[in-house]
């Protein structure tokens, strides 16, 4: 099967595992789960946000260059009362975010390749904004395989594990395993 890939980048990305709930200290996932995939998708087709699944990206695959640790000031939903005032208890948390992260995604139709190549993607927050380079590839699976980073491959096999709950499917569990070719840029 021949893909169509595009390639994005940016400066900085955090992907918070969804075992993270306000850790003190938090490193970046280093993959794409289904549903963050399904929420891109939607992004940059927006004609599929009613109708649940993935059908457009086939494949993808992340890399960075390292982690950086970073500290993030929070505050509690809540007020406290203290001393005649009302105050909000403040937390320090440690995020270890992914640098110069690059994410191909994979296409079966040049026309949707082109879309895509003319929008920016968000890995998880709205600040992690990666840019669409201008070329687009034209690669076999086997080619795809051997671009260097992670892909979560989605699906309940021998080798999966749970990568969290599906927010666009009834918080349905998501199961997956990882595959790794290299970490070079």
């Amino acid at each position: 099967m021949t893909m169509y890939i595009v390639t994005y980048k940016g400066q900085f990305g955090f992907i918070k595992p969804w075992t993270a709930v306000r850790d003190g200290e938090t490193f970046s996932q280093q993959f794409l789960t289904p549903s963050i995939i399904e929420g891109i998708e939607k992004k940059l087709f927006p004609e599929l946000l009613n109708i649940p699944g993935i059908h457009k990206i086939v494949r993808h695959k992340l890399r960075y260059e390292a982690m950086d640790s970073q500290q993030e000031v929070t505050q509690a939903r809540g007020w406290e009362y203290k001393n005649r005032t009302f105050i909000r208890t403040r937390s320090i948390l440690r995020r270890s975010v992914l640098l110069h992260p690059v994410l191909c995604i994979a296409f079966e139709s040049e026309e949707d390749a082109l879309i895509a190549s003319q929008q920016h993607v968000c890995v998880c927050r709205n600040e992690d904004i990666l840019l669409p380079e201008a070329e687009i590839l034209k690669l076999t699976e086997e080619e795809f395989k051997q671009l260097p980073g992670f892909e979560l491959c989605f699906g309940n096999s021998d080798q999966s594990f749970l990568v969290g709950y599906n927010r666009f499917d009834k918080s349905k569990p998501m199961y997956g395993w990882l595959e790794y070719n290299g970490q070079t840029l």
